[in-house]
């Protein structure tokens, strides 16, 4: 008996690269184009290009260098802590251990939005000036709970008893963790620390609420630009951000088939 093969799954699949990769192109295709609406195209230009390099492009590319060092910060303490966290619910265990995990899962289920107004209310309260240290307090906030969760992920594979045995044959604790321990739980903490960067410098909800005067992040800026109609170097800038994207993937892609090859 001839069994046919569903068509189905591959209309899906292309439909769904559609609906993601549509709009990809359209913002790359306008951010050639010479009509500043976009409606309609009006020939090639790299003027808005031209305009992002310019004078005028100082405050984006100002953005993003606050953007950058505030994600750069708050991914080294959220994964130093966010690690430190999953490796004690992991390890140690006590009566209140569920209650331990509801206050780490807490801020990965709670509205933004709360998050947000609840920090802009403690730093009013406690009379902290906000800018770039209370945008990072507000950051790592969060993303240590992915961390968290990443790790643990990771440490549910883990035997405890490998420890027990390192120190058996005299490892001593400093040994024992850096030998051992973290070599093996490294991939969840790149993933938690890489999944803190992101969520950091795409934050805007929260960040909105705990930025100071002077201290404006991308996702800050780009909003103010679409209400003042600046849509051309809007799209110049993401065309490039996603160049640098595809760029770091293949790289990526490039150094772990070389490591697998090796490896092999």
């Amino acid at each position: 008996m001839t069994v046919r093969r569903s068509h189905i799954p591959g209309i899906l699949t292309w439909l769904v690269l559609l609906f993601f990769y549509v709009p990809i192109i359209l913002l790359v295709v306008n951010s050639f184009n010479a009509n500043k609406q976009g409606t309609h195209w009006l020939g090639f230009t790299l003027r808005w290009y031209s305009e992002l390099f310019s004078p005028k492009g100082r405050n984006i590319w100002l953005a993003l260098s606050n953007t950058l060092i505030v994600a750069t910060i708050s991914t080294l303490i959220s994964t130093f802590i966010g690690t430190c966290s999953a490796f004690a619910l992991h390890k140690y265990k006590s009566r209140l251990q569920n209650f331990h995990y509801c206050l780490v899962y807490t801020p990965l289920v709670v509205p933004e939005i709360l998050i947000g107004i609840s920090l802009l209310i403690f730093f009013m309260a406690v009379k902290v000036q906000l800018g770039l240290t209370t945008i990072v307090i507000a950051h790592v906030t969060f993303c240590t709970s992915y961390v968290a969760m990443a790790v643990l992920s990771r440490l549910q594979d883990f035997d405890m008893t490998i420890l027990e045995a390192a120190r058996d044959l005299g490892a001593n604790r400093w040994v024992t963790t850096w030998r051992v321990l973290v070599p093996i739980i490294l991939p969840g903490i790149f993933a938690g620390g890489l999944l803190a960067f992101t969520l950091s410098i795409d934050d805007f909800v929260i960040t909105f609420f705990v930025n100071g005067p002077g201290t404006t992040t991308l996702p800050i800026q780009i909003q103010g630009m679409i209400k003042r109609g600046s849509l051309p170097m809007i799209n110049a800038l993401s065309t490039l951000l996603l160049a640098v994207t595809f760029v770091a993937i293949l790289v990526y892609q490039i150094i772990l088939k070389r490591s697998q090859r090796s490896a092999g």
